[in-house]
């Protein structure tokens, strides 16, 4: 029987539906969270880090790290096994994971109008304030993840789907019976060439992934075997990175044939980067002087060193909060928050985060309490940018270290 995907925005009452629609077909139901744990256990990756993926928000650090295209990669593994099975009904985002050429699809989407989910809102006890907050950045996740995967910018375009339905002008039961009676229909059958593309596309998944764990973000096509790899970005030595991805994907199970090709944004400005996981790229700056910061970033980067900017304590533990870094630079004498509070609280909520106080204001007694509060280092300005370089590198091998430690325990 065909698998059926369902989209829906939230507060459309979707529990309503999926709960009687499972029992009356004895469908396995595979919700985001389903995926992103089976993502968990084949990448090695925080089940919370994963989940991040779906939202329009992305980490100042993604340029150094693609941790969302390795989320994403990872969950599209996890898919792409459990699509070889039958009987499954996959809500969420995913749903806009499958490819259109798998045709046993019944694409399906619920959405209702904005009053409706406000009042479906207000029902679960939230103040409209948190209501209207909570729907407007739902649907913004669902425009941003259908404008990546689908190139739409309305999620719900009705070309998108086999069916729309609209789940307030519809009850369940009838919402249901539509969906029951469209499943069984012949164009939704399983067939020999629909069983073949969900094989190209879990050998296109599992080859992402595997160049995702070396770094690589690379988009990959597969058909019988044959496998080709699109190069979106500028590379300085194409040759050389046509030959590592060619001799990694050989090696994959399936794989009869690689080969490369630039794709459609391979000229623009951006420069094709391997993430190297031994290579710090989450590291926070915070200064209020702020050439100097900038010049320092700039820097950074040329050494590979993936680095953001906060120019206040106060917006630094926003950055903290939103993206996560694992380094931070914190210059001590700064307007509002200085950054002997920001150090004081990075460590009560953040331990894992390594903290290297740099400053040109500080005295012997800042430097004792800040080693005491948990800094890494304490550095003077002005310092030479190959010791600041080698005092990061050493701060995130105590990360990885800990990280290491913390998997094998």
């Amino acid at each position: 029987m065909a698998v059926i995907s369902l989209f829906h925005g939230n507060f459309c009452n979707e529990e309503r539906i999926i709960e009687p629609l499972v029992a009356k077909t004895g469908y396995r139901l595979l919700t985001d969270g389903d995926l992103v744990a089976k993502a968990a256990k084949l990448s090695a990756i925080a089940p919370d880090k994963l989940a991040r993926a779906f939202s329009a928000k992305t980490s100042v650090f993604n340029r150094f790290t693609h941790e969302k295209e390795r989320a994403i990669a990872f969950i599209r593994l996890a898919l792409a096994e459990q699509l070889r099975q039958d009987r499954l009904l996959v809500k969420g985002f995913c749903a806009h994971l499958i490819p259109e050429n798998i045709s046993h699809i019944l694409k399906v989407c619920l959405i209702a109008d904005t009053k409706s989910r406000l009042e479906s809102a207000l029902e679960q006890d939230l103040s409209e304030r948190q209501a209207v907050k909570l729907i407007r950045q739902h649907d913004e996740d669902c425009t941003a993840w259908v404008k990546l995967h689908r190139g739409s910018p309305d999620p719900w375009n009705t070309a998108l789907y086999d069916i729309i339905i609209p789940a307030d002008k519809a009850e369940p039961d009838k919402i249901v019976s539509l969906i029951m009676d469209n499943i069984g229909k012949n164009v939704l059958k399983k067939t020999g060439g629909s069983e073949k593309a969900v094989e190209d596309f879990l050998l296109a998944a599992r080859v992402g992934a595997m160049l995702a764990k070396e770094g690589h973000n690379i988009d990959v096509k597969a058909e019988d075997g044959r496998v080709t790899l699109v190069i979106n970005k500028q590379v300085l030595m194409l040759n050389r990175l046509e030959a590592e991805l060619e001799a990694l994907v050989e090696k994959v199970q399936g794989v009869k044939s690689v080969r490369c090709e630039v794709g459609s944004g391979f000229h623009q400005a951006d420069i094709y980067r391997k993430y190297d996981f031994e290579t710090p790229s989450r590291i926070l700056l915070v200064d209020d002087e702020r050439e100097f910061v900038q010049t320092l970033s700039e820097r950074l980067i040329m050494r590979e060193m993936g680095s953001a900017v906060a120019y206040d304590g106060a917006s630094a533990l926003e950055m903290i909060e939103e993206h996560q870094p694992e380094v931070m630079i914190l210059d001590l004498k700064m307007p509002g928050i200085d950054g002997m509070e920001v150090l004081r609280r990075v460590k009560s909520m953040n331990p894992d985060i390594e903290v290297i106080v740099l400053t040109g204001h500080g005295s012997e007694a800042d430097r004792q309490q800040c080693m005491q509060l948990g800094a890494f280092a304490y550095l003077q300005k002005p310092v030479d940018i190959e010791k600041l370089s080698e005092t990061i590198k050493q701060a995130n091998e105590k990360i990885n270290l800990e990280r290491r430690q913390k998997s094998d325990g």
